[in-house]
């Protein structure tokens, strides 16, 4: 199987193919063979992970590909796997195959909806496989299409409204990752490993100058800037977060789980990838910067989150917060803290998707994601006593999402703040606050919807499906088993992180 990372990657877009066959109006033998395919391809991340060797360091030789593809430039079509991307893959593939199922109910041109999600997935896959920055760069951009038109044609009534923001923003972010990408061209001398993510990682460009504006300036310093704002716009890094709330509240269910479970995590690899191993001194020089940023994602996350009355804008709000300890971990530079921030991506992307996921099945039912209407009503109350099964599912990843011990958020946020007491302990205990605030509103939310009076329309609505169970077991299984056992995680990225702490150990 040495060629399972092309065919992880092909079979989403073979796929699409299969979907052009189809005639528009069959949308059940759609949704089957769009089911189909995702199966297969998660089914392959699995026999990935079955043959990946976790001693090793670096990218397995075995699964490794590389040939030319546009020669001229010394641009290769080149993919790999890591102990640092697996889990991505992994993630990837299990996700897009419950959003499918969590999308059987869509009905608004089916064709295209799903024809397009299996795009997504495949330029997700070229994401977290490319080891060609040019090709890194393309899957970037492509992943930009389908969830420009996912979100502008299924979403809310503000789609268009959150579809050009999400698309501006991101967009404007990969402007500057290709300056950067065009400077590492030409710096680096225009060879064969000009565009090759691994040769140009090591520190090679600290001591180079750069003229700008008249003055001179560190070449590393300056692309790592570029670099940083690209992919904190993706983490999103506050202040560059202001379309995740908008893009989360008009996108539809499965196009939510995505953008927070996987999407997001595109950023935070970025600098795990790219940004941290090629300027290891100009990530160490702004570390505490970083780390400052991270502390207000957290912090400022939290307060927005507590202030919703949307339950979706409350959980994007929640997202900010949590995708900011994962900087903080990253900031850190230690082995705990890298550990947790990639354990962390992991574990935000399953008890992320889940709330998610629930606010979905509640709004098929109501219409509406009202905690608090508009006009001071409560939108929900006394959900418990009349959606057993819901409010258990429900209670599992808000748990999984406050970080409770057993559960699997619990151990990537230990991690993290061992890996960062020594280095940043006021940033740590004020990260503390967080955590707090996160209990708070996560707990305040579940008591004005499943506590209290029943509100009457409640009563008309009936528990979770066979369909809608069986989607949500697999993440209530993941939180679970990775919050009483996550060595399967963390054996997979040991060598790889211990390997990067190294690096950045360097120059620190």
């Amino acid at each position: 199987m040495q060629h399972l990372l092309d065919w992880i990657l092909w079979t989403p877009a073979l796929g699409i193919l299969g979907i052009l066959l189809i005639p528009g109006k069959s949308h059940n033998v759609i949704r089957f063979w769009s089911l189909f395919v995702t199966a297969v391809t998660f089914l392959m991340t699995i026999l990935l992970y079955c043959q990946f060797d976790p001693s090793i360091p670096g990218m397995q030789e075995y699964f490794s590909v590389k040939f030319p593809w546009i020669e001229q430039f010394h641009i290769y079509y080149s993919l790999g796997v890591d102990g640092i991307s697996l889990p991505m893959i992994l993630l990837t593939g299990l996700l897009f195959f419950l959003c499918i199922l969590s999308s059987w109910t869509i009905t608004k041109s089916v064709k295209s909806y799903f024809a397009l999600f299996l795009m997504l997935e495949a330029s997700v896959f070229g994401v977290f496989m490319a080891l060609d920055f040019f090709l890194f760069y393309v899957f970037w951009e492509v992943m930009l299409i389908p969830m420009f038109f996912l979100i502008g044609i299924w979403g809310g009534e503000n789609r268009e409204y959150a579809a050009v923001k999400f698309f501006l923003y991101t967009f404007a972010g990969s402007v500057l990752m290709l300056v950067g990408l065009i400077a590492l061209y030409f710096v680096s001398g225009e060879n064969a490993d000009s565009f090759n993510i691994l040769a140009l990682q090591g520190g090679k460009f600290g001591a180079m100058t750069i003229k700008l504006f008249g003055a001179d300036w560190n070449f590393g310093k300056i692309v790592f800037i570029g670099m940083f704002i690209g992919f904190a716009i993706k983490v999103p890094i506050f202040p560059f977060h202001t379309w995740l709330p908008h893009a989360h509240v008009q996108a539809p269910t499965a196009v939510s789980v995505i953008l927070a479970g996987v999407l997001l995590k595109m950023g935070t690899y970025g600098f795990l990838r790219i940004a941290f191993p090629i300027f290891p001194e100009a990530a160490v020089y702004f570390s505490q910067g970083i780390a400052w940023l991270g502390l207000i994602n957290v912090i400022y996350g939290a307060l927005c989150a507590m202030a919703q009355n949307d339950m979706k804008k409350l959980i994007a709000y929640s997202s900010v917060s949590h995708m900011g300890f994962v900087m903080l971990g990253l900031a850190a530079m230690t082995t705990q803290g890298v550990n947790g921030a990639v354990l962390q991506m992991f574990n935000h992307g399953t008890s992320t998707s889940m709330m998610f996921l629930m606010v979905g099945v509640l709004y098929e039912r109501s219409h509406h994601r009202w905690i608090v209407r508009p006009d001071g009503t409560k939108g929900f109350g006394g959900l418990y006593t009349q959606l057993p099964i819901y409010s258990i599912v429900f209670i599992i990843s808000m748990f999984a999402s406050m970080g409770l011990p057993g559960l699997s958020g619990f151990i990537s946020e230990a991690l993290i703040f061992l890996g960062i007491y020594k280095t940043f302990t006021t940033i740590t205990v004020l990260a503390l606050v967080g955590l707090l605030i996160g209990a708070a509103y996560l707990l305040w939310m579940f008591k004005r919807m499943f506590f209290g009076d029943v509100n009457p329309a409640v009563v008309e609505y009936h528990d979770m499906n066979a369909r809608e169970i069986f989607y949500m077991a697999p993440l209530c299984v993941a939180v679970v088993l990775f919050g009483v056992y996550p060595s399967p995680l963390l054996n997979m990225m040991k060598a790889s992180v211990g390997s990067l702490v190294s690096l950045m150990a360097k120059f620190q």
